[in-house]
């Protein structure tokens, strides 16, 4: 009869709890790019395009009304004060609507905000196309200065039945630092633009 050699079973069992260790680590990595690519195809993640859309002759549909609710928010750390001028608003899918935002800055230095949507239920964020945005470029505002940003939209009229009220929230990031950092890079010369002597 063999004998049982508990070294070698030990050994064995730390090896496979190792590996197991291994590819659980390495697999909740692999799940963050594999949730993103899910989120993007589904768009349960509430992105919306950070391409202005073009209002073609959209169809309204004028038997069906969507409430439409937008909050804003800053980021910690960004002293702006930042809110819509309109909270609620009923339209028709198809019908194209301007609302306002409110910025102020009230700090004594020049801020350059970046504002990131997010649309609650996710899938609604498949059908609101905005066709003019504040949040498709940066914000500057100097200290003390106000402004009104407009966003212009529309509900894609394939908006599914049941979704009859979305929220659309902006928050407010202070970029300052990384628009400065970005202006400092482009204004360095390439290798394309300068000029060689013959």
């Amino acid at each position: 009869m063999a004998s049982h050699d508990p070294q070698n079973a030990n050994g064995r069992l730390v090896l496979k709890l190792i590996g197991i260790t291994l590819g659980m680590f390495g697999f909740g990595f692999a799940l963050v790019p594999l949730y993103e690519v899910f989120c993007d195809i589904t768009g349960i993640n509430g992105k919306t395009e950070d391409e202005a859309a073009v209002y073609t002759a959209v169809e309204v549909d004028t038997s069906r009304w969507v409430t439409v609710e937008f909050l804003t928010r800053t980021n910690s750390g960004m002293p702006w004060e930042f809110e819509a001028r309109t909270k609620r608003i009923k339209v028709n899918p198809g019908e194209l609507h301007t609302v306002e935002f409110y910025v102020r800055n009230p700090a004594r230095r020049d801020i350059v905000a970046q504002a990131i949507p997010s649309v609650s239920p996710g899938t609604a964020a498949l059908y609101v196309n905005k066709t003019e945005c504040f949040c498709f470029n940066h914000q500057p505002l100097g200290a003390g200065e106000e402004a009104l940003m407009p966003m212009q939209f529309y509900v894609d009229p394939q908006l599914p039945e049941e979704i009859e009220v979305f929220t659309l929230q902006y928050t407010l990031y202070d970029v300052t630092e990384e628009a400065k950092e970005a202006s400092e890079t482009a204004a360095l010369p390439t290798l394309d633009a300068v000029a060689v002597g013959s």
